[in-house]
C-alpha cells in the first residue's frame, strides 16, 4: 500500500511508478565526477544517457524529450501499465547536430486523468535493428473532471557557483520533491546560470570546502550556442534530477540567468568576461538551447521562432498562465516614467494575457510570473530590475502595465487568480490589498515566492506600497550568497481539493519542513 503524505493524507506513489523509475535509473548512470558530455561518435548502438523528460502535459497530450549520443531516430511507446502490453507507438524525429542531438515527440489522443507509462528507444537511422536500451518515464495526464491536483514550484538552479556537490548527493531537493508525487513541476525560471561559472572548489565561510562537479564549458560564462547548450546539459549530470524528470512533467519558463544577470533586449555589455557584447545575440542563442533542452509546446527545437508565454490547461480546476517578463521588456531604469506601454510584458503579451484570463473557465488561474510584483529588486544604484521601483505612490513605469492588468481582472470579475514566482532567493507570501494601496482599482490577491533550489541565499527585499502588499510570511538569510550548506533552499507545494475546490499553498524548505500554509477558497474575493 502506498504511504500517505502526512500533510494531506494523499498517497505518495504507485507501485508501477516506482518500478518504472527504477528501470529508468538503471539506464541513466553517468559519473558524477569528471563528468564530461558523452561522446558524439562511438561504435555500437545509440545511447540516451541524459534520461527522458515530459512537459506541458494536458488532459489529452504531452511532449516527451530525449537526447542521443549520435544521430538517431526517436521512437516512443506508451502504455497504461508498466508491462507495455499492447503499447501505442509514436515515430519521433531524426535527432542530430542541428538540435544538439535532442528531440521530442508530441503525444496526442491520450486518456484524461490516467497514468501514462512511456519508454523511449533510439534507433540507428542507417540500421534500424541497432537500437538503444529503452529509457523509461511516466506522467499523469490532467483530469477531464474535477479531481485532486498537486503541483510544486521553485527556481534558481546552480547559481552563484554552487553546483552539483557530490558531498550532498548532487541536488537533494529533487529527491524530496519527487517523493511528494506531484502532477507537475512549475519551474519559474533561472533554470541555468549561464553567467555563473562552476569551479571545482569553493571556500565556505566556516572554513570548509564546497566541491563541485564541473565541465570545461562551465568554467566560463556562456557566449556561444555550444556553451549555452552545455549549461543545460550540466544540470542533467545530476542523477536525482534525471530521476525526477522521469517521474514528474515540467511546465517551464525562463528569466535572466538563462542569459545573464538582469538582462534586457538591446543591452550592450560592459563586462570584461564577455567577448560578445550584444545581449540580444546572447539571448537568441540561449533561447535556442532552452527550446532544445525543455519540451515546451510553443517552442520548436532548431528554430528561432516561438515564444515562452503560453497557457497550459490542467483540467476544470486549473489553468497555468506562463509569463515571459524578460524577452519583451524595456530597458531597466529608475522606473518613474508616467507613460509606459512596453513595460515588462510588452503590449502584445499583455493583451494576450488579458484575453486568455477572460476566456478561462478554470476555478483557479495560476499566473506563473518569473519576477515578483511588489518586491523592490534593484539593478545597480539607480535602476530597477522587476516591476516595483520603491516609490509607494501611484503606478509609474512598469507598474502601469500591472495596474492595467489588475484593473482588467477586477472589472471582468475574473476570480481565482494567484501569482507564483521565484527569482529573489528566499521564500515569502504577501496579500495585495487595495485598502493598503496607492492604486486601489483591483481585487485582493495573493503572491507566493519560493526558491532557490540549489543556489545562494539572499536577504529579504523591501516592499513597494503601490499595490498594497501585506507580507504575511518571510524567511530569508541576513547576508548575501549564503551557501546551500547553511539551508535556505526552498520550494512550494500547491494542492487543489477536487471536491471542494480549495487551494492550499505550502511553503517548504529542504529537509521536509513546512514553513507556512495558506488555504484559499474558490470563487471568493478578498480572502
Amino acid at each position: 500500500m502506498a504511504q500517505a503524505d502526512p500533510t494531506t493524507g494523499r498517497p505518495h506513489g504507485r507501485r508501477a511508478l516506482l518500478r518504472g523509475t527504477a528501470a529508468a535509473g538503471a539506464a541513466l548512470s553517468l559519473p558524477l565526477l569528471g563528468a564530461a558530455a558523452p561522446a558524439q561518435a562511438r561504435r555500437g548502438r545509440p545511447s540516451a544517457d541524459w534520461g527522458v523528460q515530459a512537459g506541458d502535459v494536458t488532459a489529452f497530450s504531452g511532449l516527451v524529450w530525449v537526447r542521443s549520443d549520435r544521430r538517431a531516430r526517436m521512437l516512443v511507446e506508451t502504455s497504461a501499465t508498466e508491462t507495455f502490453r499492447n503499447p501505442r507507438r509514436w515515430h519521433g524525429p531524426l535527432v542530430g547536430p542541428k538540435t544538439d542531438f535532442t528531440g521530442r515527440t508530441a503525444l496526442h489522443g491520450l486518456p484524461a486523468g490516467e497514468q501514462i507509462h512511456y519508454r523511449v528507444t533510439l534507433a540507428d537511422p542507417d540500421d534500424p535493428r541497432r537500437t538503444s536500451e529503452p529509457v523509461y518515464g511516466t506522467f499523469r495526464t490532467a483530469p477531464h473532471r474535477r479531481r485532486d491536483v498537486r503541483f510544486l514550484w521553485s527556481g534558481d538552479l546552480a547559481g552563484q557557483g554552487w553546483g552539483i556537490n557530490p558531498d550532498r548527493g548532487g541536488y537533494p531537493l529533487f529527491a524530496e520533491m519527487r517523493g511528494l508525487n506531484p502532477d507537475f513541476f512549475l519551474n519559474s525560471g533561472d533554470t541555468i546560470y549561464a553567467d555563473s561559472p562552476i569551479q571545482e572548489r569553493v571556500e565556505l565561510p566556516d572554513g570548509g570546502v564546497w566541491r563541485n562537479v564541473t565541465t570545461e564549458e562551465k568554467s566560463k560564462v556562456a557566449e556561444t550556442l555550444a556553451e549555452f547548450r552545455a549549461n543545460f546539459r550540466y544540470n542533467l549530470l545530476d542523477r536525482k534530477l534525471r530521476d525526477f524528470n522521469a517521474q514528474v512533467p515540467w511546465i517551464v519558463q525562463w528569466d535572466d540567468h538563462e542569459v545573464l544577470n538582469n538582462w534586457y533586449p538591446g543591452e550592450i555589455l560592459d563586462d570584461d568576461r564577455y567577448t560578445v557584447k550584444d545581449v540580444s545575440t546572447l539571448a537568441a542563442r540561449s533561447l535556442r538551447a532552452f527550446s532544445e533542452y525543455f519540451p515546451v509546446s510553443t517552442l520548436r527545437p532548431g528554430n528561432d521562432d516561438g515564444r515562452v508565454h503560453r497557457v497550459v490547461r490542467h483540467g476544470p480546476l486549473l489553468d497555468v498562465f506562463v509569463l515571459d517578463m524578460r524577452a519583451y521588456r524595456n530597458a531597466n531604469s529608475p522606473g518613474r516614467q508616467p507613460d509606459d506601454t512596453q513595460g515588462i510584458l510588452g503590449e502584445r503579451q499583455l493583451e494576450w494575457l488579458k484575453r486568455e484570463l477572460s476566456r478561462s473557465r478554470a476555478t483557479w488561474k495560476v499566473i506563473a510570473s518569473d519576477m515578483p510584483l511588489g518586491l523592490v529588486v534593484p539593478d545597480g544604484k539607480t535602476d530597477y530590475e522587476a516591476v516595483a521601483q520603491g516609490d509607494p505612490g501611484a503606478p509609474l513605469g512598469r507598474e502601469l502595465q500591472i495596474a492595467e492588468l489588475l484593473r482588467h481582472i477586477k472589472h471582468r470579475r475574473i476570480t481565482g487568480t494567484v501569482w507564483f514566482t521565484t527569482d529573489v532567493h528566499y521564500t515569502c507570501a504577501q496579500r495585495y490589498d487595495p485598502d493598503r494601496a496607492a492604486f486601489k482599482d483591483f481585487a485582493p490577491f495573493w503572491e507566493f515566492v519560493s526558491g532557490p533550489m540549489n543556489a545562494g541565499g539572499f536577504a529579504a527585499l523591501e516592499l513597494d506600497g503601490t499595490f498594497g502588499p501585506d507580507q504575511k510570511f518571510v524567511k530569508a538569510p541576513t547576508r548575501a550568497n549564503t551557501p546551500p550548506t547553511e539551508g535556505g533552499q526552498y520550494f512550494g507545494q500547491v494542492d487543489i481539493d477536487g471536491s471542494t475546490g480549495e487551494l492550499t499553498v505550502r511553503l517548504r524548505e529542504e529537509g521536509g519542513a513546512v514553513l507556512f500554509t495558506k488555504v484559499l477558497q474558490p470563487g471568493r474575493v478578498g480572502q
